[in-house]
């Protein structure tokens, strides 16, 4: 039976009958954005830290380096899949047009799954994180909960407010904490342990030792959001040439910012010393290293950005996941209330909405256990298994780009080269699903638990899980609302494709339908 398209209240408009916000945003607002979302300083304050803290491998620089050069490749057949496809569903747009409709649902599912693992997993390390430094500059005591609940609140309602507001605030988050962690690395290798610059942490050996999974899962999960680009391909100006370019650059600038500072820190450290003192110190252990050696002004502005960066990649993350249930909303293949826009800014409404009540309840929960870490168990687990689950989006998208490549061959597809349509995804899928299998068999060591622990299985299982129940939606639509089946995939031409007798009278009228 189709789903019924009727919004349910007053003040939004249905996606069958509009779309997001053309043209607002600029190759420059977008790879702010896609960067903000990746959170730098985040990254190499917490996750490269939690990283060899958690995984015991040395090789966490280097690591960046490899799934950059990874990355890129990847990014040669996935841009030009951008080009022929201008979908706020992305990977999983991609999927449906190159694999199928079911194995594109399934794969919306893995996708949905994702990044909400990722928005809300940030918030165990906001809460955390500004609690400290709260308690820390003015001795004031606040749970981490309430803090995080703070951020939520402000998300919020950001989210449904217009893009390009939040592309503006992110640039000015972004730029600062740029430059701050720029700073604390130039301190750090102007101070080595021993007085010598080393290069152990980025020498390419470190890739074939134990725990290359890991490291690679925990470097993934710091790339996370330059994907990101191609869901806001819908809201770009220029798209089709806009779209490759932001996801090349921010891919470039993030991959150097990464390597760079996460090797300045084992240089002030030492290799030998990087991992205990990443265990002992956590996130704190940037700030240790430059501590001796810089102003104690440096230091609280440096625990601020953190506190903003972390802010930064929440807000980014909330508005992709957003737009990943407003896609499948408008195809109303979920109820096509959730493929709505707030009449004014014309973002996502519902999909927002959705996306803080999810993470409200998790909030709820970490709040209310005494023995759930909030920056392991749900700032660290939660947000390298987002990264995983996108590192099992971009190796099925690649697999789909080559599909779709090898099935459409005439118009303006005959023009474009064999290396990108063809070689590069094909040796992208390759190097992907590598990665993907040694990030399977390590992710015990990945997660920091017992090879038998449950979370070593629960973790990857729910995306399996989450890729089955899409797919299974996928194959009751065809027989039960071919409409909507057909539509899986189109994005804002699924409503086209059928017009039901009920919904003829809206496309006429001014006001949103009833």
């Amino acid at each position: 039976m189709p789903v019924s398209t009727a919004p349910p209240t007053g003040g939004y408009v249905s996606k069958v009958d509009s779309a997001l916000d053309q043209n607002k945003l600029t190759v420059l607002t977008v790879i702010l954005m896609v960067i903000a979302a990746a959170a730098p300083f985040t990254v190499i304050a917490g996750g490269a830290t939690a990283g060899w803290a958690v995984t015991g491998v040395l090789g966490i620089p280097v690591a960046y380096v490899a799934m950059a050069v990874v990355l890129g490749v990847f990014s040669v057949g996935y841009t030009e899949m951008s080009r022929h496809i201008v979908n706020s569903g992305a990977f999983y747009a991609y999927v449906a047009q190159g694999l199928g409709r079911v194995t594109g649902l399934g794969a919306a599912g893995v996708a949905v799954l994702a990044y909400n693992f990722m928005q809300i997993g940030l918030f165990g390390g906001f809460g955390p994180v500004l609690s400290g430094l709260l308690k820390a500059q003015w001795n004031l005591e606040v749970e981490w909960w309430v803090c995080a609940f703070v951020a939520w609140a402000v998300i919020g309602v950001l989210g449904v407010l217009s893009i390009e507001f939040s592309g503006i605030l992110l640039g000015v988050l972004l730029g600062a904490e740029v430059v701050i962690a720029l700073i604390f690395s130039v301190v750090e290798l102007a101070h080595p342990a021993g007085g010598n610059v080393t290069f152990d942490t980025v020498n390419p050996a470190q890739l074939f030792s134990a725990g290359t999974g890991a490291a690679l899962a925990t470097a993934v999960a710091g790339f996370v959001g330059f994907e990101s680009t191609a869901v806001y391909s819908e809201e770009t100006r220029n798209a089709k040439r806009n779209i490759p370019r932001a996801t090349y650059l921010s891919l470039i600038i993030i991959g150097l910012l990464y390597a760079f500072c996460s090797w300045a820190m084992s240089v002030a450290a030492g290799p030998d010393n990087i991992i205990a003192l990443s265990t002992d110190n956590s996130s704190e252990t940037m700030f240790v290293l430059v501590s001796p050696h810089l102003a104690e002004i440096w230091l609280t502005l440096g625990h601020v950005l953190f506190v903003t960066s972390l802010f930064a990649a929440l807000l980014a993350f909330h508005n992709t996941a957003a737009r990943y249930t407003f896609a499948l909303g408008r195809e109303r293949v979920l109820f096509s209330w959730f493929g709505a826009t707030g009449r004014r800014f014309r973002a996502p409404l519902w999909g927002s909405i959705t996306q803080s009540i999810l993470a409200a309840v998790v909030l709820a929960v970490f709040a209310a256990s005494d023995g759930l870490d909030p920056f392991v168990h749900l700032f660290f687990w939660w947000t390298v298994t987002g990264g995983f689950g996108v590192l099992i989006l971009m190796t099925v998208t690649s697999v789909a780009v080559l599909a779709f490549f090898l099935r459409n061959r005439a118009g303006e597809i005959a023009d474009v080269s064999q290396w990108r349509r063809f070689i590069a995804p094909a040796v992208g899928a390759v190097l992907l699903a590598a990665v993907l299998v040694v990030t399977v068999l390590e992710f015990d060591t990945l997660l920091g638990v017992a090879p038998t622990g449950l979370p070593r299985f629960l973790f990857p299982g729910l995306f399996l899980a989450a890729a089955l129940v899409g797919a299974a939606w996928a194959a009751f639509l065809r027989s039960g609302s071919p409409e909507t089946y057909r539509g899986i995939g189109q994005g804002v031409n699924a409503a086209l494709l059928t017009v039901q007798p009920d919904e003829a009278p809206a496309a006429h009228r001014s006001g949103p339908s009833r």
